[in-house]
């Protein structure tokens, strides 16, 4: 018996202490807090080199990876003429429709073609498609680049002294500013054709006076002003998309993990930067 009690003896588990949640709390915060303020610095440093090499090549006159930026603007802009023609043919005839609903309450329906234009030309166009082109092109630059993170062919390009903002980044930022600005005034182009098309349909608005409406009414501050922000938001998704990429470590999950973040922060910075542009617009006067 004395032997059984003996084999059979096991020390009492003790129970792990209780933690204080609030402090548990405080230290998640911090912990996201200071993970927040580092991922920032990084990118301002990512952000300040890429800056630095632009303009090296332009003022220097250094060689340009033509291939490659063309190369780039077709995967960017080309390859996505159809989905970004597509919604924003379909986001017009929404637009018109919801637009006309509200405002047949007070008799003044043929103000929707106002509303068209005014909204495409300056705002929703440029934005609808930088968010497009953030998840399809960013999230592509992020992948791209952390796939050849993760099979060390960056380092291989360090190691024969070949620059990867210069060599992967450089190329890739400049097709997304060029791109994003023509895709913009694509986008536009197609959600006031999506407009019209309604207004003829369902207001009986004809073609001819719904185009002559639109020139009246939409002022050419409102298409510089657009023209303006593409290229801003072309520039901020592709450093954004090619950053992740660039931090991608360990394994092949960090790619997936880093092309999230590269889509989810190319928007937010996307309309964060909107928020900026219309302040700054209209308190300049241009409303």
């Amino acid at each position: 018996l004395i032997d059984q009690v003996a084999a059979n003896d096991k020390p009492a588990a003790r129970r792990p202490p209780q933690g204080n949640r609030v402090t548990e709390r405080l230290n998640l915060i911090g912990a996201a807090v200071v993970g927040a303020v580092n991922t920032l610095g990084e990118f301002l440093a990512f952000l300040g080199q890429t800056m630095v090499v632009l303009f090296q090549t332009v003022v220097e006159r250094r060689p340009l990876r033509w291939n490659a930026v063309i190369h780039q603007m077709e995967v960017v802009g080309a390859n996505a003429l159809g989905i970004v023609g597509l919604l924003s043919f379909l986001v017009g005839i929404v637009l018109a429709q919801q637009g006309a609903v509200q405002l047949r309450q007070f008799g003044a329906e043929v103000f929707v073609v106002n509303l068209i234009g005014r909204s495409v030309i300056r705002e929703l166009g440029i934005l609808l498609t930088a968010i497009m082109v953030a998840g399809r092109s960013g999230s592509a630059f992020a992948a791209q680049i952390g796939s050849m993170k993760l099979n060390e062919e960056i380092d291989a390009m360090g190691s024969i002294g070949m620059s990867s903002i210069e060599v992967l980044v450089l190329p890739r930022v400049i097709a997304m500013v060029i791109m994003l600005l023509l895709l913009s005034f694509f986008g536009a182009i197609m959600a006031i054709i999506g407009g019209g098309l309604f207004c003829w349909i369902s207001l009986a608005i004809p073609p001819t006076s719904f185009v002559q409406r639109i020139q009246d009414v939409t002022p050419i501050s409102d298409l510089v002003i657009g023209m303006v922000k593409a290229p801003v938001f072309g520039f901020i998704i592709a450093v954004t998309g090619c950053f992740q990429g660039m931090q991608v470590s360990g394994n092949a999950e960090s790619v997936g993990e880093r092309t999230t973040q590269a889509v989810v922060q190319s928007i937010f910075l996307v309309i964060v930067l909107d928020a900026f542009f219309a302040v700054f617009f209209t308190a300049l006067g241009y409303v």
